[in-house]
């Protein structure tokens, strides 16, 4: 048997990305292979079994399906390899949250998987890659974190996937939680869980899609009209998912226009264009055809939707259960 290690899946990103200057603001992201950034890190001297493999190498807001599932299937050989203890995924910090929670849906707890980024890039001033890669080590390399579903290591806080949003434009506390906030805090020598296993032994709970059906995200504005839904219904949406305004609201004519999509049989979904806040359901949601996003943001309540779709699964009451789990 060989010795346990950890399988690292790199995409790029900003983890991987250089200026050419330790003070330039501007950089590319996606620039040191796999191979590089391991060896940098053999140099801090951390205990760890590592095996690399690039997926990828570009900027987050590139990532799609393509890479999904070749991140799925890499992911899902590993949970069957008993030499391999757990696995890291680098990648750029736009479109993590995404990532984690697809991967999250689709995967068994068996083993840990932790996606890992970096908010500056690897040669600027104060660069926070290799420390929070450090941290991903530490905790992909603990038997507690399985059962826990996909975990977001940042800033030095273990985030689950379905907490886990970018709540800053810059800064390496770039993300948070919500409405669970951090679930272990992480250093390169220490990990501290704060809650204990909630997804223990659990299996993939939907199957990974063949084909990513088409859902809009439409923006809700003062003034907005009901054609702004039109147009995606006769573009092919089998989903909506509203960005409302407040608690999932939306001026009259846009309410109507998704009413009439949702008696398409189109998923209609209402959630917040705010930052954190629960949107619940209202009296009218039933009579409309509407799901309540619960904690889930527009990004997040997107990714729900397409794998419920994709797994035949449209009508309402079913839809709004699946928000409502944790």
């Amino acid at each position: 048997m060989r010795e346990p290690f950890i399988l690292v899946l790199a995409t790029g990103g900003t983890i991987a990305g250089q200026a050419g200057s330790a003070t330039r603001r501007d950089y590319r992201p996606g620039q040191i292979d796999i191979g590089t950034f391991l060896d940098d890190f053999a140099e801090l001297g951390v205990d760890a079994q590592l095996v690399g493999r690039q997926v990828a190498n570009i900027d987050s807001a590139n990532i799609g399906p393509t890479i999904w599932r070749d991140l799925h299937e890499g992911i899902d050989a590993a949970m069957d390899d008993a030499d391999c203890a757990g696995v890291i995924i680098t990648h750029g910090t736009d479109t993590a949250e995404e990532t984690a929670f697809l991967l999250d849906l689709t995967l068994p707890t068996t083993k840990p998987v932790v996606l890992v980024g970096a908010m500056r890039p690897a040669d600027a001033v104060g660069s926070d890659g290799l420390r929070n890669f450090a941290n991903a080590v530490r905790v992909a390399a603990d038997p507690d974190a399985k059962g826990r579903g996909v975990l977001l290591v940042m800033g030095d806080q273990v985030l689950s996937a379905r907490d886990a949003r970018k709540a800053r434009t810059t800064g390496s506390n770039a993300f948070e939680g919500f409405p669970r906030g951090a679930v272990a805090l992480a250093t390169p020598a220490s990990l501290d869980w704060l809650q204990p296993q909630w997804r223990k032994d659990e299996p993939a709970r939907w199957q990974f899609p063949a084909e990513f059906p088409e859902v809009p995200i439409l923006h809700c504005y003062a003034g907005q009209t009901g054609d702004s839904v039109r147009r995606l219904v006769e573009a092919g949406a089998e989903g909506i998912v509203l960005a409302g305004l407040g608690d999932g609201n939306a001026p009259d004519s846009v309410r109507e226009a998704l009413a009439d999509a949702a008696r398409q049989g189109i998923v209609v979904v209402r959630a917040t264009r705010a930052n954190e806040g629960l949107v619940d359901r209202e009296p009218e949601d039933e009579a409309n055809g509407f799901v309540a996003a619960r904690a889930l943001g527009p990004a997040k309540a997107r990714i729900l939707v397409q794998i419920l779709i994709a797994n035949g699964v449209t009508d309402p009451a079913t839809v709004q259960e699946a928000f409502g789990r944790r």
